[in-house]
């Protein structure tokens, strides 16, 4: 089976505005730990709008936040970009259950772990996003900071058949200034999980991608949630992660089943897992914990899912006490996944 995923760098128009949301957030929580964010962010050329929910003690200086994530991604320039502010409060209908420690919304969210590589993620995803990883670490004028990578791997074979990336440019070079150098990262990170270098290489297929970033594209928070978790190879309950405070159980619930799902693969229950919690708006404890180990269990999986309910506090506070998801900086989650690396509770 062939089997391919996607990951983009930090300068694409939908991670610059996840990356906007969370920097927003931590913001927030630093200030006033009991904010409640909903934060949304469109980009489109010099237009930044943040719209969404907020209930907190703190004014966060948006355009400060905004403008230093631009300067981040490597965007230097921010004297002609304009922020709007459209923020509202979170409604008082959703703040009775979140109060009292129900979850902050309804939804399931889904947590994976293989053991196929040393992140435990699936092998196309990490060596897409160790690529972007290293494009981004170059010291190079010709890049710009929009790009993809996408990795197909044939798990039959267990060798990568296809690898492109693209990579935005600057109107002065051509790809025949830059193909081997991107070549030469498509063998870097493919031999870093000792996997074949002769694969079918793609370096910006169209022949030129100079304009990137807003001003290609127009960017929005929650745009990217499948490079931002297992790159396609898990099922996804399609509710974003950034932008969100911890008891909004789309970002705290994904932790939680993560880490479930790690610990199992970590405890030698199974080579592959994939856990799915479920939550009802203003409802503590989760309407269902189910578990999929795709027949490498080495134990019944409901005797797994009865460990799970016994051993795991999967309240929304119980996960934001567990995890410290109080003190996390979700800047370093929002480009480049939120699995993976190491520093995050919800790894360890």
């Amino acid at each position: 089976m062939v089997f391919t995923s996607e990951q983009v760098s930090c300068g694409h128009p939908d991670k610059i505005c996840d990356q906007i949301s969370d920097a927003i957030v931590t913001d927030c929580l630093r200030n006033d730990r009991n904010s409640r964010c909903g934060i949304e962010c469109l980009i489109k050329d010099r237009d930044i709008l943040i719209s969404g929910e907020l209930s907190s003690l703190h004014h966060p200086d948006l355009e400060r936040l905004a403008f230093n994530v631009l300067h981040r991604v490597g965007i230097r320039d921010t004297s002609q970009y304009w922020v709007t502010d459209w923020l509202g409060i979170q409604s008082p209908d959703i703040a009775q259950g979140v109060d009292t420690g129900g979850a902050g919304d309804q939804g399931m969210m889904f947590g994976y772990a293989t053991d196929e590589t040393p992140e435990m993620l699936p092998i196309p995803f990490a060596v897409a996003t160790l690529a972007l990883r290293l494009l981004r670490g170059l010291d190079s004028s010709m890049f710009l900071p929009d790009a993809k990578a996408q990795v197909s791997f044939d798990y039959e074979t267990g060798k990568i058949t296809t690898f492109l990336i693209s990579t935005q440019h600057r109107a002065e070079y051509q790809v025949s200034d830059f193909r081997s150098i991107v070549e030469t990262i498509m063998e870097t990170a493919a031999e870093e999980y000792d996997l074949n270098t002769d694969f079918r290489r793609l370096v910006n297929p169209t022949g030129r991608f100079v304009i990137g970033g807003s001003f290609a594209d127009c960017g929005l928070t929650g745009r990217k949630i499948i490079a931002d978790t297992y790159g396609g190879m898990c099922r996804h309950g399609g509710g974003a992660l950034s932008g969100k405070d911890p008891t909004k159980v789309d970002r705290s619930g994904a932790y939680m089943a993560r880490k479930i799902a790690k610990d199992i693969v970590r405890a030698g229950d199974a080579k592959r897992c994939e856990v799915q919690l479920a939550y009802a708006i203003g409802v503590a404890e989760p309407v269902s914990v189910g578990v999929d180990c795709f027949g490498t269990e080495q134990r019944p999986v409901g005797e797994i899912v009865k460990t799970i309910r016994s051993f795991y506090d999967l309240t929304p506070r119980g996960i934001i006490d567990r995890l410290h998801l109080l003190d996390v900086d979700y800047n370093d989650v929002a480009a480049y996944g939120h699995f993976g690396r190491c520093g995050l509770p919800w790894e360890e």
